[in-house]
């Protein structure tokens, strides 16, 4: 080979050499997966959007302003004013959950709102659960106590969370109280309710807790006071200022379907007792005119 074939030769080689070095580099590239680095670089300034690929943070919860020490704790009298009135209170669907307060904790106006109570573990001697009613990142709405149509939102922590399986439903126009299990209606009866001026509160409310009877008129069956109170406190005969609206049994039931009582709900003695029985305290309990539909008896 002459000496100008081999020096074209060798520049042939290098050439090649050349090609195959740089074929390499790209296919490199192309097996190469982006780091982490490459994901999180700057957006371009000629790009005005962010990358398609960026991740929405997780919506935080709102936190809790301290609670002053001197706030009025809720009792059995009515509670503070303020609280927010319940968005859903004809709504019938069962709660199926509950709020037992452990230690005292504060009751806010909203998720991140104002602290106006205390709920303590205990309400007029009896555990308090109270049903919730809604729930938003790091806040629970319960249905408040001592009120009617009221929720008071709790921050996490300080309560148990426990189920609640049962829901009683009164519809005023035809006198009918509906018991109801994991959605299912058990068993219905006749009811008599509150007189005019005096009507039994309509809304969501919930059973709050057991107590003896005070008077023989009663029937000798232990009395489910609930946690809602007249509409009109002034209304009610002087004797009975400051109670709560109760469901309980009478001494007769020669009333049974007529507007009687003093906002009360009374059923049959054996009624009561059959939901003294099966219905805990922390069930709601719900006051419409009319449902929709009957409900099916047992």
């Amino acid at each position: 080979m002459t000496p100008s074939r081999r020096r074209g030769a060798w520049v042939a080689a290098a050439v090649a050499v050349a090609a195959l070095l740089t074929a390499a580099l790209l296919v490199g590239q192309a097996l190469t997966p982006h780091s982490a680095t490459t994901d999180r670089s700057p957006v371009a300034a000629s790009d005005p959007t962010p990358s398609s690929v960026e991740q929405t943070p997780e919506e935080s919860a709102p936190p809790a302003a301290p609670a002053p020490d001197g706030l009025p704790v809720v009792d059995y009298d009515p509670a503070p004013k303020g609280f927010p009135a319940d968005p859903a209170t004809m709504d019938t669907t069962p709660l199926t959950e509950g709020v037992h307060p452990t230690r005292r904790i504060a009751a806010y106006d909203a998720p991140g709102g104002r602290p106006l109570a205390f709920l303590e573990p205990t309400l007029a001697g009896v555990e308090l659960t109270v049903p919730i009613a809604e729930r938003r990142v790091g806040w629970t709405a319960v249905l408040l106590p001592s009120a009617n149509r009221r929720l008071a939102w709790l921050p996490s922590g300080g309560f148990d969370t426990v189920a609640l399986r049962d829901q009683i439903v009164v519809e005023r126009k035809v006198h009918r109280l509906t018991w109801y299990r994991a959605g299912k209606a058990v068993r219905s009866w006749q009811t008599s309710l509150g007189q005019a001026g005096q009507e039994t509160p309509l809304g969501r409310t919930f059973i709050l807790g057991r107590t003896p009877p005070p008077q023989d008129v009663y029937g000798g069956v232990d009395i489910y006071a609930l946690g809602s109170v007249p509409d009109d406190p002034e209304s009610v005969p002087t004797g009975l200022r400051g109670a709560h609206i109760g469901l309980h049994s009478w001494y007769h039931d020669g009333e049974l379907g007529k507007n009687t009582t003093n906002g009360c709900i009374r059923v049959t003695r054996s009624g009561q007792r059959e939901l003294l029985a099966e219905v805990r305290p922390g069930s709601s309990l719900v006051v419409v005119d009319q449902l929709p539909t009957p409900p099916p008896t047992a």
